[in-house]
């Protein structure tokens, strides 16, 4: 899995503290920027984070490049619908070779990995027969009207791999480049940071946090499954770590 921050919001902690700010005073935005110092500036959003006054939270933004995860993996990612989505398209990209996600518990396995693998394989193998099979009856039409079979071919080959790429697994690895606001990330953290969350998916989510922390350790600062700053929202369903959890996410990107 790769996580990137390609993108955010320039000086997110300041573009946030002006517009809390603004709310709560009878100043125009040019007069709090001219006043505002780096320290009061990390005074405020302390403060700020401690309220729930959130909607400041929403005028700055991060764009994560991630590749190396399976369609598993993006099929959860999209329900947050507060975001912008890129997905790698397999209606115009051509997968012969597709590669896979292999989940930790069946690694471990050696017969379940074989299982695995060999469906794996001949998944790809039915792409490719299917693509090739589709492409040789849609484009024949065409060749005996005269036209070229390479041209035929290529005219054909984006309708025959969207009707191929119906036997690609969940596991079929895919890259996708989203934004957030912070205020959605923080949610995000909150639900897939947990240790009841898919696996997959938790792991994104803390490499996200990871790189956020990087860039705005105070708007970052308590970020991660809802137990780090409260009881467990789990209830009875709960992993019964809380003490380790908010260990590990307090010292995160540390």
């Amino acid at each position: 899995m790769k996580v990137e921050i390609i993108a955010n919001t320039p000086n997110p902690e300041e573009v946030i503290a002006q517009a809390a700010k603004l709310c709560y005073s009878a100043v125009g935005v040019d007069e709090i920027r001219e006043k505002m110092t780096v320290e009061n500036r990390d005074k405020f959003l302390n403060m700020l984070m401690s309220f729930s006054h959130a909607s400041p939270l929403e005028h700055a933004s991060f764009t994560f490049a991630v590749e190396g995860v399976s369609r598993t993996l993006t099929h959860q990612l999209v329900r947050h619908r507060i975001a912008s989505y890129s997905q790698q398209s397999q209606r115009y990209v051509r997968l012969d070779n597709f590669e896979y996600i292999i989940p930790p518990e069946i690694a471990k396995n050696e017969e379940a990995l074989k299982v695995y693998k060999e469906i794996m394989q001949k998944d790809k193998e039915a792409y490719q027969e299917i693509t090739e099979l589709l492409i040789t009856q849609r484009s024949k039409e065409l060749i005996d009207g005269g036209m070229d079979e390479k041209k035929a071919r290529k005219k054909v080959e984006k309708d025959s791999i969207e009707d191929a790429r119906y036997v690609f697994p969940n596991a079929c690895e895919t890259k996708i480049v989203f934004t957030m606001n912070v205020r959605t990330l923080l949610h995000f953290f909150e639900l897939r940071c947990c240790n009841r969350a898919q696996w997959e998916i938790r792991e994104l989510a803390t490499e996200m946090l990871k790189e956020c922390k990087k860039i705005s350790p105070i708007l970052f600062k308590d970020g991660g499954p809802g137990c780090v700053n409260g009881p467990c929202p789990e209830g009875a369903m709960t992993c019964g770590k809380i003490t380790e959890v908010r260990e590990f996410f307090r010292n995160l990107g540390e």
